[in-house]
C-alpha cells in the first residue's frame, strides 16, 4: 500500500515482482493512474481514487509553488493530505480484507497499521526515506542538513507528529469500524508501533545513507528496490538520437510541477548548448520541452535503459531518480525543488558524484551551464559515479524484503 507521486510507487513494482517470483500473491494498492506500472509483472492492482497529478495541478496544489521546503510548506502539504486521506480509506480497507500481510509505505503507514491491527494481520513498513528521528541528520523532508544532535532528533519527532496528524481525522472512525477500542494517548499510533517494535525496512543503499547508529533495532536498511521495467529496448526515436552523436545529458524533474514550463525549458536548453552538450529532455509533470537536432523531448522511458547511455543526469533528486542515477554509474547535477530532494542532492555532492546543487529557484542559464561544464569536464565525477554504481548494483535489497515477508507469513 502506497500513496503519492510516481516516485512513491515505482520501486514497489519491482519489489512486488520479486515477491511474486518467490511464490507470493501480491497486490499493489495505490492511485489508479499508476496501474500501467505493474503490467506484465504478475502483480495485481487495487486502485485508490485520488489522482495526485490532478491535485498538484489544482488551485490548491499550484499554491505550493509559492513556498520552498521547510516547516511552513510541510504544514500546507499536511493540511492538503488530511483532506484527501478520507477518500482513500474505503479502498484501503477493501484491499486489506483480501490480504494476509500488509506492506506499508511511509505515506500510508499510520492508517495501514491501524487496519492491520483491526484485522489481526501482520504488517511491515517499507520506507523509501529515513523517516525515524536520529541525532545524525535533520529530517529529510525538511531538507536534511544538521541542526545539531538534539535539534535533529527534536525536528524528527516533530515531523513524525505532523505525519500522524494527517490521519487523525480518520483513524478513530476506522478503529470503531474494526471493533478496536478508542485510541489511548500512549497506547496507539506512533508510540504504540515503536513500543511494540514494529519492523520497518528502508529501500535505499547504506552506501548512500548508512543506518543511523541511534535507530531502534527493528529499523533496517536493505539496499534499493528497483522498479519493474517490462521494456527491454528504448523507443526507436530515442535510440536513433543516442546513436547520432556523443552521449547526451538527461534532464528531468519527475513528478514535480512548475509555474512556467516554457521559461524553464528555455533556460535548460540554452545552458546545454552553451556547454556544448546534447540533451534528452523528459516532459514529466513539469511539461518541459525542447526542439532542434541536438535536443530530444521524451515522455516516460526506463531510467535503467537510458541513464547508462548519458554523460550526466540533471534531475530533481526524488529518491527514485537519485537511485536510478547511482545505479547507472553516471554523475549528476542535482536540481532539488522541495522536501527530501535537498537531502538526496546533498548526499550526491558528498559522495563525489555531483559538483554542487542548483536548486530550481536558483536555476538560470548561467548557473546550470557552470554545473554542466564541471560535471562533464572534470573526470573525477564520472570516476566516483562509476565506482559507486558498481557497488550499488551489487546490493540486493529485494531479497531482504522477501525474507522478512516469509518470516511474517510463518508467524
Amino acid at each position: 500500500m502506497t500513496a503519492g507521486s510516481r516516485g512513491d510507487v515505482a520501486p514497489f513494482t519491482g519489489l512486488g515482482h520479486g515477491l511474486v517470483r518467490a511464490g507470493h500473491e501480491v497486490t499493489l494498492v495505490t492511485h489508479a493512474r499508476f496501474a500501467p506500472l505493474v503490467a506484465g509483472s504478475g502483480v495485481g492492482f487495487h486502485a485508490l481514487p485520488v489522482d495526485p497529478r490532478a491535485e498538484l495541478e489544482s488551485e490548491r496544489g499550484r499554491g505550493l509553488h509559492r513556498s520552498t521546503t521547510g516547516p511552513g510548506k510541510l504544514l500546507r502539504v499536511t493540511r492538503m493530505a488530511r483532506s484527501l486521506v478520507g477518500r482513500m480509506t474505503d479502498d484501503l480497507l477493501a484491499a486489506a480484507h483480501e490480504s494476509d500481510v500488509l506492506l506499508l509505505s511511509a505515506s500510508v503507514a499510520p492508517l495501514g497499521h491501524t487496519i492491520a491491527t483491526g484485522l489481526s494481520l501482520p504488517s511491515l513498513g517499507l520506507y523509501l526515506q529515513p523517516v525515524a528521528p536520529t541525532r545524525e541528520f535533520a529530517p529529510p523532508v525538511l531538507g536534511g542538513g544538521s541542526w545539531g544532535a538534539v535539534g535533529n532528533r527534536l525536528a524528527g519527532h516533530g515531523v513524525e507528529a505532523a505525519v500522524e496528524q494527517v490521519f487523525a481525522p480518520v483513524v478513530p472512525a476506522v478503529r470503531a469500524r474494526l471493533g478496536l477500542p478508542a485510541p489511548r494517548r500512549r497506547g496507539t499510533g506512533l508510540r504504540g508501533r515503536t513500543r511494540r517494535g514494529w519492523p520497518v525496512l528502508h529501500g535505499f543503499s547504506p552506501l548512500v545513507v548508512p543506518r543511523p547508529r541511534d535507530w531502534r533495532a527493528e529499523l533496517d536498511v536493505t539496499g534499493y528496490w528497483w522498479p519493474y521495467d517490462r521494456e527491454t529496448r528504448l523507443p526507436p526515436a530515442l535510440r536513433e538520437f543516442l546513436e547520432a552523436g556523443p552521449p547526451p545529458v538527461f534532464v528531468g524533474l519527475g513528478s514535480a510541477t512548475v509555474p512556467d514550463p516554457r521559461r524553464l525549458s528555455g533556460e535548460i536548453v540554452r545552458a546545454l548548448r552553451r556547454a556544448g552538450l546534447r540533451g534528452v529532455i523528459q516532459r514529466g509533470w513539469a511539461g518541459l520541452a525542447a526542439d532542434g537536432d541536438d535536443m530530444l523531448t521524451v515522455d516516460e522511458v526506463p531510467h535503467a535503459l537510458l541513464f547508462p547511455r548519458t554523460a550526466a543526469v540533471v534531475h530533481h533528486c526524488g529518491a527514485g531518480t537519485t537511485a536510478a542515477g547511482l545505479r547507472a554509474g553516471v554523475p549528476a547535477v542535482p536540481v532539488p525543488i522541495q522536501f527530501d530532494e535537498t537531502f538526496w542532492a546533498n548526499r550526491l555532492v558528498g559522495l563525489g558524484v555531483a559538483p554542487h546543487t542548483v536548486p530550481l529557484r536558483h536555476l538560470t542559464t548561467a548557473t546550470l551551464t557552470a554545473a554542466l561544464l564541471r560535471v562533464t569536464g572534470e573526470p573525477e565525477f564520472a570516476r566516483c559515479a562509476a565506482e559507486l554504481g558498481e557497488r550499488v548494483r551489487a546490493e540486493d535489497g529485494t531479497a531482504q524484503v522477501v525474507a522478512a515477508v516469509g518470516r511474517l507469513g510463518e508467524r
